[in-house]
């Protein structure tokens, strides 16, 4: 307790959580994040269906990346909505600063440039993914037109290294049929998400730059597994 009266600590003399405390907000952050991935499954499936497969093969604890394609601007609402737990996207700078929109996406998020993988991105990440948390990563690092996958970023391939979490391969399709390139608004059409195997990266060694992209190409070419597996099948 300072002279001014006020406790520097979240906790009570009693032991009770005071109402501003990080521990108390976190629950209703929880509760909110349920509440909104309802939402978009219900929304998704009345506009043409949705299937998702090998969702029993994220871990629900401790730090994992999920890896993904990438094609439409729904696929992190999407992604986020059917995962088995809570999830922590990068997000743009830019969309924090929509109004009230930049709120809720700064409660499940962090910032990125979306030019270059900066040093501190990776570091939050690793942070992050140490403490627990499912971190969501388009290893393309932009939206395909063509849904051909791109070449992966080294990035991913450091954040999984360095952290030494498993990495889940994902793949969503139908969601650019849902929303094209160019449209505002949605159109009719069903989307398919399956996961694959975790991949896990192994011992790293801080002098072997190389690993990275091996790690990288690695995990682009389990997505790329998905991709002939189920996409094919389903176009």
């Amino acid at each position: 307790m300072t002279s001014s009266g006020k406790a520097h600590s979240n906790v009570d003399i009693t032991g009770k959580v005071q109402k501003n405390s990080p521990e108390k907000a976190k629950p209703r952050r929880n509760l909110f994040y349920k509440f909104v991935a309802l939402i978009i499954k219900f929304i998704v499936n009345i506009n043409g269906g949705l299937i998702v497969t090998g969702r029993d093969k994220i871990p629900l604890t401790g730090g994992v990346i999920i890896a993904s394609n990438h094609i439409s601007y729904l696929d992190p609402p999407i992604l986020g909505a059917v995962m088995p737990r809570q999830t922590t996207f990068m997000a743009r700078k830019g969309l924090l600063s929509i109004p009230l929109l930049g709120r809720i996406i700064k409660l499940y998020s962090f910032p990125i440039d979306r030019g270059k993988t900066l040093p501190s991105t990776i570091k939050d990440s690793v942070k992050r993914l140490k403490n627990g948390e499912l971190l969501l990563i388009f290893p393309e690092g932009r939206r395909s037109e063509t849904e051909k996958l791109l070449e992966g970023k080294r990035g991913i391939g450091m954040i999984a290294g360095l952290s030494k979490s498993p990495v889940v391969p994902a793949l969503i399709t139908g969601s650019n049929k849902a929303l094209p390139f160019g449209a505002k608004w949605l159109k009719r059409a069903r989307i398919s998400i399956v996961f694959g195997n975790p991949i896990y990266p192994g011992a790293t060694h801080e002098k072997d730059k190389n690993q990275y992209k091996d790690i990288t190409q690695r995990i682009m070419f389990a997505i790329g597994e998905l991709k002939k597996c189920h996409a094919d099948n389903n176009s």
